[in-house]
């Protein structure tokens, strides 16, 4: 029996790569109203952002209930007795804490492993993703989560925004609309485009620019200053042209077989909005 990896639906990993690696996802809820969704499941994402851009109100987002986790796990336990339990930041969510509690109901059947990945969205991906193909390659329980907490900490997820409007309305603007230096109001009349950086586990703000394809020309400089990049991926909200279009610039930069495209799911696109499209690498 070997080790199980599970992650969360926010690492928006392309559901084929899950399957490649025998990921297993446990879902995040997106309400519209008294409508509740699975994120990833029931509802697409061109679903979700069209629905997004023609709501009035903001969708609430909730993290997988602990009994979910236990039942996750559970059904693993039938094939193995050691699972990796990967997650996004827990300073963005209790989903770690719901994992951990979900753990502590399947102890005597299975040994589980919560890891805070200090990152959320295709910086979540690659974690998992690291530590999938370490227990491909025949790490145990131990060694793979020192390849999950290594990649974490070490992995840089970078996002450029069309508007910081959906953070707001989300009540996630937090200390970034304070170190941006102005106002919500004066960012969206004067056209600034805003980009951000996962630091610590927390969004933090990189820089500012007038014109998208500044932004989109800092994301490749970015990946291209890395350094050697083990694994590195892109994201994107309602942009897919612009995403292969950066995918492109990228080549060359990231092995092939360990660079991928996919698109921020509903829960990410509840905060980051239409036109949101980000970078992640890492060395691990």
């Amino acid at each position: 029996m070997g080790v199980r990896i599970v992650t969360d639906s926010t690492s928006d990993l392309p559901p084929q790569l899950c399957r490649e690696l025998g990921v297993t996802v446990v879902p995040l809820t997106v309400n519209f109203g008294d409508k509740e969704y699975r994120d990833g499941v029931d509802l697409s994402a061109e679903e979700f952002y069209q629905a997004l851009i023609s709501s009035p109100s903001l969708p609430r987002t909730s993290q997988p209930s602990a009994g979910l986790f236990a039942k996750t796990y559970a059904d693993l336990a039938q094939e193995t007795n050691e699972i990796l339990s990967i997650h996004l930041s827990t300073k963005l969510s209790q989903t770690c804490n719901s994992a951990q509690l979900g753990a502590s109901e399947v102890e005597d059947r299975c040994r589980v492993e919560v890891v805070d990945s200090l990152q959320v969205s295709i910086g979540l991906g690659l974690v998992v993703i690291a530590a999938a193909r370490a227990v491909r390659d025949g790490a145990s329980l131990e060694e793979a989560k020192r390849v999950a907490e290594r990649a974490g900490a070490e992995t840089r997820t970078i996002c450029l925004l069309d508007t910081l409007e959906y953070l707001s309305k989300g009540g996630r603007i937090g200390k970034l609309q304070f170190y941006l230096g102005t106002s919500l109001r004066r960012l969206s009349v004067f056209k600034v485009i805003p980009m951000l950086i996962i630091k610590d586990g927390e969004a933090h703000p990189l820089d500012r620019f007038r014109t998208r394809q500044k932004g989109l020309d800092r994301l490749v400089t970015e990946l291209q200053q890395a350094g050697d990049i083990a694994y590195a991926g892109v994201a994107h909200s309602t942009t897919p042209d612009e995403a292969q279009d950066l995918s492109k610039r990228l080549q060359g930069h990231v092995p092939k077989e360990n660079f991928f495209i996919t698109r921020f799911g509903p829960v990410l696109g509840t905060y980051v909005g239409p036109g949101a499209i980000g970078v992640a690498m890492t060395r691990v």
